[in-house]
């Protein structure tokens, strides 16, 4: 049984030398022995918690050992805070012998102080003003604004534009003119085309919306 314990903790060392060789200084992974609680700290890779070997088992496992064998469980990916206020992530693997009793564990801490003032830091930077957030969308010429920007307006009408009665239509360059749509050299001869208008009527229409505007405005 000794040998057999013997190779056990010796698996378990080697197991905490490859993780912290694999996870780097954050890292650190403590293997206990349970023969002798007061000084379970049997071997130490990484130092996080500043404990040396021979250092007592935590009330964590120890909360845990008051229970029969066969109802110990491991505990994963709990929180720890240490004194100096690191936040570390842990997780506590019992070892059992051939008798699956319970003989020691192997506890692994990472700290995620910096991970989580980075998160923080993500976040701020990932926020937007969703009183003001706007839809920006990039174009390679000139006629993608147009098509995009009356596709938009048409799409809250429930009939194919060349059917859109003359205060659809109106309602229609009304939108696009609120977009500044007509700013853009060649607009009105392409909603003309699309509407299956002439372009002095889109002119009329303009006309008509902005002198409306211009007198709600005086009013």
């Amino acid at each position: 049984m000794k040998k057999e314990h013997e190779t056990i903790f010796d698996q378990a060392c080697r197991t905490a030398d490859t993780l912290v060789a694999m996870f780097g200084q954050r890292c650190e992974v403590a293997v206990h022995d349970f023969s002798n609680l007061e000084e379970s700290l049997f071997y130490l890779k990484g130092n996080l918690t500043n404990r040396k070997k021979g250092a007592p088992i935590t009330n964590l496992v120890l909360q845990e050992l008051k229970k029969d064998d066969l109802e110990i469980a491991d505990i994963t990916n709990y929180e720890t805070i240490l004194k100096t206020g690191s936040v570390l992530k842990s997780s506590t693997i019992f070892l059992r012998d051939s008798s699956n009793h319970v003989i020691g564990a192997l506890c692994i801490n990472y700290d995620i102080s910096l991970l989580i003032q980075i998160s923080g830091e993500i976040e701020e930077l990932l926020k937007f003003n969703k009183s003001e957030q706007k839809t920006e969308n990039f174009y390679s010429s000139v006629h993608e604004v147009l098509e995009d920007m009356v596709n938009s307006v048409l799409k809250d009408f429930p009939k194919a534009q060349t059917l859109l009665d003359m205060e659809e239509k109106i309602e229609c360059v009304s939108k696009l003119e609120e977009k500044g749509a007509f700013l853009i050299k060649g607009s009105v001869e392409y909603l003309s085309e699309v509407l299956g208008v002439s372009k002095f009527t889109i002119y009329n229409y303009l006309k008509k919306i902005r002198e409306e505007k211009e007198f709600s405005i005086k009013e």
